[in-house]
């Protein structure tokens, strides 16, 4: 039996949930942690220890990280949030006393593109946070993921193309960004867990396949779904936040988005890498829209005519 023991947290979403896969099919010893139980009863099945609970109760991580060699970390998102940032605080300090006293000695954490700064950046100055809060634990050696834009976002688009036959955003038409396939994101979690190979504190960016405009994005999204001439809107801040409040999402986490898109328009938020090897990753956004986007979309038309 493997002695070495790997917590992943977030393990009932897309990338937690891969990392905690890619672990189990090596044969390692798995213990997965999530707010419903019932979304890891797969991962229990195939021999993960499952931890229920969330992420912010102390006495939960307390028990998720008893003995742990290794831990991927995220904040997962609380789009009902009043006070995201105050969360985000919550959860990192969280992380950080049951790392200490788990006597961790690896930590792969989940970060983003623009964390080095301090300043105008939305959700992501949590995880500027979360990076500084992991990096002052004496003797854990912590690499944290910077990634770009999730391609899986385009997702959210859905519903308004659907009743609209269109998709609008706050972004650029004009701008180019690296966009990433959370598998991607999530494979390269696994490697660095299952190698334990990194020491100190460190940061890796990834990037994706290939820099993108959110209509060139939209316009191969659209052909995966019958729909060529699929266009992109861009849609002025303020009508952007409040469609996001019509939606579900708290007045804070709606304002902070906006202020990340923002920061994205501006040019604030940016890789800080050129892009390498190292940091280009395989699955385009032909493939994402071919297998994630397509099945989404007709899911969604499934569930519209029932």
């Amino acid at each position: 039996m493997n002695e070495t023991l790997y917590v992943v947290t977030g393990a009932s979403g897309h990338i937690g949930g891969r990392v905690a896969d890619r672990l189990l099919a090596k044969g390692k010893q798995v213990r997965v942690v999530g707010r419903n139980p019932a979304r890891l009863r797969g991962l229990s099945e195939r021999g993960a220890e499952a931890v229920a609970g969330s992420v912010d109760d102390p006495q939960a991580m307390k028990r998720a990280f008893e003995g742990a060699e290794a831990a991927f970390v995220m904040i997962p998102p609380d789009y009902g949030s009043r006070d995201f940032r105050a969360w985000q605080k919550k959860v990192a300090d969280t992380y950080s006393t049951a790392l200490r006293a788990g006597g961790v000695r690896y930590a792969v954490s989940l970060s983003s593109v623009g964390a080095h700064l301090a300043e105008r950046t939305g959700p992501i100055l949590g995880l500027h946070d979360l990076e500084n809060t992991l990096d002052a634990i004496p003797g854990l050696n912590v690499i944290h993921l910077r990634p770009a834009f999730f391609m899986e976002n385009h997702l959210a688009g859905i519903p308004m193309i659907r009743a609209m036959g269109m998709v609008a955003g706050q972004i650029r038409a004009d701008l180019r960004m690296p966009m990433i396939a959370t598998r991607d994101i999530a494979d390269v979690a696994a490697h660095f867990l299952l190698h334990l190979s990194f020491r100190g504190k460190s940061t890796r960016e990834l990037l994706g396949q290939r820099d993108l405009t959110v209509p060139e994005a939209t316009h191969i999204l659209g052909a995966a779904i019958g729909k060529p001439d699929l266009k992109y809107v861009p849609s002025p801040a303020e009508a952007v936040e409040q469609a996001m409040i019509d939606h579900g999402m708290s007045r804070d986490v709606a304002r902070l988005m906006v202020e990340m898109g923002r920061g994205f328009n501006e040019g604030h938020i940016a890789p800080v890498e050129k892009r390498s090897e190292m940091n280009t990753t395989p699955t385009s956004i032909e493939e994402t829209a071919r297998v994630e986007f397509a099945t989404a979309y007709v899911v969604a038309e499934k569930n519209h005519a029932a």
